[in-house]
């Protein structure tokens, strides 16, 4: 593995220091630099890399302004916000970036999204959508299609992987419409269920429950009839 990488941050320390430390990585060959998005896209009429690493504020064109028009490429770099501003991780996460590091940079963080640069490709799914979480002051990236059950709390909701839950800043409400076509299915009014992860439909004196994981979930009566017929329509 020799990743060519383009860093672009206007700032000129934290530029330094992001070339230094990819270029200790020994998954990267060659590591370029650039002060801004603007020079960056003219860079790209005669350049190819394996990934960017970009700051988000910067004067003029915005890092966030770059990567919607990179992912207009046919064959769009992966893409990792590195700043100083945990704020703007969902609209990275809407522009399917692979990672979203803060500043100030640790080697071993650092490390983990080349890590994620290098497995873009084997495993994100075709059509699959990436979900920034945070824990501990950091953002991370998870795949929707990880995501075995959504519960509500409150204006957000958990979402639930096998043996791990993280909490977003999305009401269940929002997600039940947004993920409606990606197999997620309202069983309770506080709860949605990924078909694709639903291994039993257990019927017990009348008392409907499906088994995600190693979550046995109650289905409300009023949504029990939908969820049979979407279910008999996945598997087939």
């Amino acid at each position: 593995m020799s990743l060519k990488v383009l860093v672009i941050d206007d700032e000129r320390p934290a530029l330094d220091e992001l070339i230094f430390l990819l270029e200790r990585d020994p998954r990267v060959g060659e590591v370029l630099g650039c002060a801004s998005a603007t020079e960056a896209l003219r860079m790209f009429q005669d350049l190819e890399v394996d990934a960017v690493f970009l700051d988000i504020q910067m004067p003029g064109l915005t890092g966030l302004d770059l990567a919607q028009v990179l992912s207009r490429f046919k064959s769009p770099p992966p893409i990792v916000f590195v700043t100083a501003h945990e704020e703007h991780a969902v609209d990275a996460f809407d522009l399917h970036a692979v990672d979203y590091v803060l500043k100030p940079v640790r080697e071993e963080r650092l490390a983990e999204a080349v890590r994620r640069v290098v497995n873009a490709g084997a495993t994100v799914p075709s059509g699959d959508t990436q979900i920034a979480v945070e824990r501990g002051g950091v953002t991370r990236f998870i795949s929707r299609s990880d995501v075995t059950h959504v519960e509500a709390q409150g204006d957000y909701a958990r979402l639930h992987t096998v043996g791990d839950s993280h909490l977003v800043r999305t009401p269940l409400s929002t997600l039940a419409q947004e993920w409606a076509d990606a197999g997620f299915v309202r069983i309770h009014r506080s709860v949605l269920v990924s078909l694709a992860h639903v291994a039993e439909l257990r019927v017990d004196a009348g008392r409907v429950s499906v088994v995600v994981g190693e979550h046995e979930l109650l289905v409300s009566r009023r949504h029990t009839r939908e969820l049979r017929e979407l279910l008999t329509r996945h598997i087939r």
